[in-house]
């Protein structure tokens, strides 16, 4: 019998299983120019700062919190404020189960809710689970950043991908 998953709105308490989710992300230097591990106490700051705008999920496998998409600020300008950045990650030992696609479905439908118009993300060329991940639920890659910045002394280009949702998909 398959484990039970169960996708939800972050809480604060899964601030400590997401920090070691995200920190072993950081680790692995595949998915994130961050060089600095995250505390469970950083974490549900960051997501309970914006918890009333920007939707978290984790998806948790037989009670067990194993991978996390969140929504955060893309630009701070006014004009902006619909469009929303998008990051997921899964813990190392639960990978290429469908928990990332469970997560960041989760996501895009809360962030429809709350009246997003479009979710964007950067991604590493090289990173090609995410791409693929983000091509199955309707991201299109829109181009890439060359030499986007640099992560342990050498440069990372990354690729832009975006989703629209509600009003922009039909207009």
């Amino acid at each position: 019998m398959a484990p039970t998953l169960r996708a939800r709105p972050f809480s604060a308490a899964d601030a400590a299983a997401v920090a070691a989710i995200y920190n072993q992300g950081i680790a692995e230097r595949m998915a994130t120019f961050e060089t600095e591990p995250r505390s469970p106490s950083t974490i549900a700051g960051q997501f309970g700062g914006r918890a009333g705008t920007h939707p978290a999920i984790v998806v948790e496998q037989a009670g067990e919190v194993v991978a996390v998409a969140w929504t955060s600020d893309y630009r701070p300008r006014r004009a902006y404020a619909r469009i929303a950045e998008i990051s997921v990650y899964v813990a190392k030992d639960a990978r290429r189960q469908g928990l990332g696609r469970l997560a960041l479905t989760t996501l895009i439908e809360a962030a429809e809710r709350k009246g997003f118009w479009k979710l964007v993300s950067r991604i590493f060329p090289e990173n090609v689970a995410s791409r693929q991940l983000c091509a199955a639920l309707g991201f299109r890659e829109v181009g890439i950043y060359y030499r986007h910045g640099k992560l342990d002394g050498a440069w990372r280009d990354c690729v832009i991908v975006e989703r629209l949702l509600g009003e922009a998909l039909h207009a």
